[in-house]
């Protein structure tokens, strides 16, 4: 992923997360679990600068 798709997938994803955890408290703790496991995928997306690093290919 690009920094761009990255920024955009990663706000998203946290959104979501923030949005299922306030439903949560009106509705089923079910919503609280996949709230919580969202926020967290969508913070590791979003601060994940390594991923674009390509190894160079190690010769002998």
């Amino acid at each position: 992923m690009n920094f761009l798709s990255r920024t955009i997938t990663g706000i998203v994803m946290i959104i979501v997360g923030l949005a299922l955890i306030v439903f949560s408290f009106f509705s089923s703790l079910a919503f609280l679990i996949y709230g919580i496991i969202i926020l967290i995928i969508g913070g590791f997306i979003l601060l994940n600068k390594t991923e674009d690093k390509i190894e160079k290919i190690k010769r002998r």
